[in-house]
């Protein structure tokens, strides 16, 4: 008995000791580039002793929890040199970091950074990050390094057109892209009919694009989500930064405000193309200006305020006879929390402002609509274990939405002012989420988002027989827009429509070994407004519609599926995935719909449905001299709107029919070559299957006028598009690295003078009589220079 009892208490004992042995501690803080202070987002950190991987998240943090002891802390970025620290790890300690950037081996020439690598263990996929160093390196069209240019040549990723606005992932439309500058919502990416976008690169931190696999702490959207954060700006020394080109020019200046405590960015550009028109004697005048600025104070080590703000304009004239200005404006206030060392938070409170205006001589019509957001988001990232993470938090938008207001253009117009009313809305949602690893191979993330959408009063709403906003005429076998049988009067918030969804969200990762592996998603999404207009581009129409009764939220469900593989230690990197999703509620145009101060605009669409499916595949190499990437997307789009209560057969006989943005082939070569010390070379070639359209099929005569009969609704298609662009870029000093330095960046645009189609129009030969089909294209080749510079 005595014998047992001993063994009993020797197992005790030892069992105390061994927890004593395994009791564990948190390390956490913050990681920052040294020079400045800013914190760096998506760094490795590596415990080779634990074999423990981790990143920081959005705002440089991390945190990792381990048994005490000595551990050797390996910190890697792209464009930074290691770091690499012994850490005593004895209780919950703070540890800060910083990284210096490196200056890569150019006595021979080779970038070694791997860190474009494929992700192999990460449950995420669908995602691409692109840094700042990245994008830099690629062709600068116009002299102007482009955020959304550099997108566009990633795998599932297009454009419409040229002088088209925005960008179509995975064969969605533009509004379906959740596009974010530091959180706050920009409906409109472009400036210059696409040409330049909104974002200025050299204020931009990082950038992350979801093309499916979204987490549960994104919503509202269906396509994509662009998530894009501002520098914070130097708190140790004033720099400026800048550049002077053809048709624009841009400056930023930063510097602290309380040295290591507080700091402050501002960011300008502006075009000066009309300078040159006028000169010219030309009558027409486009220009573009917008302003970053961000604020940045250090309360404490537990504590950081953040204000960032935006605004960008844009202004278009033709000849007085069509001129089009809009805006985007933004404001952000966010404070950073660390509760403890394994829970952070954020809150931000946002206000937004997008206005499209337009003025069209011929109708006498100057009509100016809007779409005003304030957005409340509070967030969390809990760090459970290093095995288990958790975030969660929740998010209410306000919307107020003016679709219209009308006054007359001109001392002729015949038109009277006119107030559309107003539209007011309120969307909410709450979302958890887990990042789990479950074995060394075996990753996963799963979540589930709540969103709920309101849709309210004060307005008048029209009533329609049998419910039905759009009747068919038998007759002449077309949709027409029904005629109210009333009015409802709905109050201030009182509730006109209502929605709610769960939007699951599920990732997961296997490990072949450490240079292979295989991955699966499935997200649902849903969004409740919409952007209303029936042209590729927007202009010249730009209007933001709720949901309603008739007009109801689009939801999508979509699954994928990829092999993602490094070759020979991280030089090449191959990722290829297939995809397939599909869109409840997505609604289309009848024929002949008119947008333009339309108060009812249910009169006018009709439900149905959409999917989207395809293979991607993108080749990368990473190190050497010469990097790029190789991408290829085969896929298609499509949509079916049946008539439904409408009655009649729907749109192309309520069968399936190619989406607006539908684009079989899509491939493109993008390489970056640094030649020597001074000189570095970028060039993008780019091919894509011609936009989706509807040409006529045949003639026929109405009272002696020739008039054309259209076929099927997207049957046709414009001609392939494809265009070459090349930069050189010439460092007169690259060694140095204090006071003024500086670079020249040569570019030609559309290299070979493809005359790429931006739409067709059909009529007649006024002198033969004889039918005939224009091409409309709208560049040509276009060489630029700018001179680039920092001190």
């Amino acid at each position: 008995m005595e014998k047992k009892i001993f063994y009993v208490l020797l197992l005790v004992i030892s069992t105390a000791f061994s927890a004593l042995a395994q009791e564990k501690a948190t390390l956490s803080g913050t990681i920052a580039d040294k020079s400045n202070n800013e914190t760096l987002i998506g760094v490795s950190i590596y415990i080779p002793e634990a074999n423990v991987s981790i990143t920081t998240n959005s705002y440089g943090f991390y945190s990792v929890t381990l048994p005490k002891g000595t551990y050797t802390i390996m910190i890697s970025y792209m464009g930074f040199a290691d770091v690499q620290e012994q850490v005593s790890l004895q209780g919950n300690t703070k540890k800060d970091f910083a990284m210096a950037e490196s200056s890569q081996q150019l006595q021979e020439v080779v970038i070694t950074s791997n860190s474009n690598k494929a992700n192999i263990r990460k449950p995420e996929m669908s995602v691409h990050k692109l840094s700042i160093a990245t994008i830099k390196k690629m062709p600068a069209v116009l002299g102007e390094v482009d955020v959304l240019k550099s997108i566009l040549q990633l795998p599932g990723v297009t454009s419409a057109q040229e002088g088209a606005s925005g960008f179509n992932v995975r064969g969605g439309s533009v509004d379906g892209n959740l596009v974010l500058l530091d959180e706050a919502v920009v409906y409109n990416t472009s400036h210059l009919f696409g040409f330049f976008s909104v974002f200025n690169s050299d204020v931009i931190k990082d950038l992350k694009l979801y093309k499916g696999g979204i987490p549960a702490n994104f919503g509202g959207r269906i396509s994509s989500v662009l998530d894009i954060y501002q520098k914070e700006g130097n708190n140790k020394e004033y720099h400026a930064t800048g550049g002077i080109g053809l048709i624009s020019s841009r400056l930023l200046v930063e510097g602290p405000i309380v040295k290591e405590k507080s700091s402050f960015v501002v960011a300008g550009r502006g075009s000066y193309m009309h300078l040159f028109l006028k000169l010219a004697d030309e009558p027409n005048s486009v220009y573009f200006y917008d302003l970053n600025a961000k604020l940045n104070y250090k309360l404490n080590e537990n504590n950081n305020l953040f204000v960032s703000g935006y605004y960008g304009y844009d202004y278009m004239n033709f000849n007085d006879a069509l001129i089009n200005d809009y805006g985007n404006t933004f404001v952000n206030v966010r404070w950073n929390h660390i509760f403890s060392d394994k829970l952070f938070s954020n809150a931000s409170a946002i206000y937004s402002d997008y206005d499209y205006a337009i003025r069209i001589k011929f109708a006498g019509l100057n009509g100016i609509t809007e779409i005003k957001n304030y957005n409340f988001k509070y967030d969390f990232k809990h760090y459970v274990s290093n095995d288990f993470m958790l975030n969660y938090g929740i998010n209410s938008i306000y919307y107020n939405f003016n679709p219209g207001t009308i006054t007359p253009f001109g001392n002729t117009s015949s038109v009277n002012p006119e107030q559309l009313e107003r539209k007011y809305a309120w969307e909410n949602a709450a979302y958890i989420s887990a990042e789990h690893k479950l074995t060394n191979k075996l990753s996963m993330t799963y979540g589930l988002r709540y969103s709920n959408f309101l849709r309210l009063g004060e307005e008048l709403r029209n009533t329609y027989a049998d419910n039905r906003p759009v009747v068919f005429n038998e007759q002449y076998q077309i949709y027409e827009e029904a005629e109210p049988t009333g009015t409802k009067q709905y109050k201030t918030n009182e509730k006109i429509a209502g929605f709610d969804n769960l939007e699951p969200r599920l990732g997961v990762s296997y490990a072949l070994d450490d240079d292979q592996s295989v991955k699966a998603s499935y997200n649902r999404m849903s969004q409740y407004i919409h952007l209303i207009s029936n042209t590729a581009s927007a202009t010249p129409l730009d209007i933001w519609a709720p949901s309603d009764q008739y007009l109801k939220p689009q939801i999508v469900d979509q699954v994928a599926a990829g092999y993602f593989r490094n070759f020979s230690n991280d030089k090449y990197s191959l990722e290829t995935e297939v995809f397939y999703k599909k869109i409840k509620n997505k609604s289309d145009y009848i024929d002949g719909a008119d947008l333009i101060a339309n108060r009812a605009i249910e009169r006018v669409m009709l439900n149905g449905e959409g999917r989207a499916y395809g293979l991607e595949v993108m080749l990368k190499k990473n190190t050497g001299k010469l990097t790029g990437w190789l991408s290829y997307t085969l896929s298609r789009a499509e949509q079916r709107t049946p008539g439904g209560i409408a009655g009649g057969p729907g749109i192309n006989n309520g069968d399936w029919y190619r989406a607006n943005y539908d684009k079989t082939h899509n491939l493109s070569l993008t390489g970056a070559y640094q030649f020597t010390k001074k000189w570095s070379f970028g060039a993008i070639f780019t091919f894509q299957t011609g936009k989706a359209a509807t040409f006529p099929d045949g003639k026929y005569q109405y009272h002696g006028i020739t008039v054309a009969n259209y076929g099927t609704r997207n049957a046709d298609n414009l001609s392939a598009y494809h265009h070459l662009d090349l930069s050189a870029t010439y460092v007169p000093k690259p060694d140095k690295t204090k006071g003024w330095q500086g670079e020249w960046v040569f570019s030609v645009y559309n290299a070979y003078a493809r005359n790429n189609a931006a739409s067709y129009s059909f009529g007649q030969n006024q002198d033969t009589g004889a039918s005939e089909a224009k091409r409309l294209s709208i560049f040509g080749v276009m060489p630029s220079v700018t001179y680039n510079f920092k001190f």
